[in-house]
């Protein structure tokens, strides 16, 4: 992954976690924001090109980081987030289900 830069974009209610990979493809994390406690994981969708390589799970990483240095816990609407969130109860702690 050595093109692996996650960068963050928010809005006022919307945001997302985008990889742009050197290929010029882009995988991203898409959020809707509920309130300052609360941000919904949407959806994520890795380049076709590069499902397999841990980007979906490194978009994550930078999500579950965020909330906990920001604060907030996130409602994983999203079913990859979801499925992650089963597979790492070392993450419970920023998750409202």
């Amino acid at each position: 992954m050595s093109d692996l830069a996650i960068k963050k974009e928010a809005g006022d209610t919307k945001g997302r976690y985008v990889i742009e990979h050197a290929d010029g493809a882009t995988s991203e994390l898409t959020f809707s924001i509920l309130s300052k406690a609360n941000v919904i994981a949407d959806h994520t969708g890795v380049a076709p090109a590069h499902e397999g390589q841990g980007y979906g799970k490194a978009l994550a990483e930078a999500l579950v980081n965020d909330a906990r240095a920001e604060g907030f816990q996130i409602v994983p609407l999203c079913s990859y987030i979801n499925a992650l969130r089963r597979r790492h109860p070392d993450w419970a702690d920023v998750f409202q289900v």
